[in-house]
């Protein structure tokens, strides 16, 4: 496994490990994909061998919900274009917090005060593997 390139703000000394993607995978090129979309506080939760529907629960943040639905549209077209399927996509029209569905990884990108609101890092956290985060972009 190779660490994704991603930008940070700043390091921090107690921040979380940076996220790791396998080149080439679907993980991989979501991580990528938000942070060429400036996706904030990109976060990925592992959920291999501990959830059967993904293996892996991304989740960021977009600064209003037009920024949250154009990153929703863009990635779920790049999902296709690479060749992982056609995508599943829910909360579009609101865009408060869209859901996408690709299989192997699902996606959820929410506008800041309703990410804070449901708070799914915190929901999701499994004692043995903690979320790591890729920063502010």
């Amino acid at each position: 496994m190779t660490e994704a390139h991603i930008r940070t703000t700043s390091p921090v000394a107690d921040s979380p490990p940076p996220i790791v993607t396998e080149p080439g995978s679907l993980h991989a090129l979501v991580i990528e994909q938000l942070d060429e979309e400036q996706g904030q506080d990109v976060v990925s939760i592992p959920l291999a061998g501990k959830s059967s529907m993904a293996d892996h629960m991304v989740i960021a943040s977009g600064r209003s919900t037009r920024q949250v639905a154009a990153i929703a549209q863009k990635l779920a077209e790049r999902i296709k274009q690479a060749g992982f399927g056609p995508v599943r996509l829910e909360g579009l029209p609101a865009a408060d917090w869209v859901v996408i569905d690709a299989g192997d990884v699902v996606v959820h990108l929410f506008r800041p005060e309703v990410r804070s609101f449901y708070n799914l890092e915190r929901m999701w956290a499994f004692g043995d593997a903690p979320p790591v985060s890729a920063g502010t972009a």
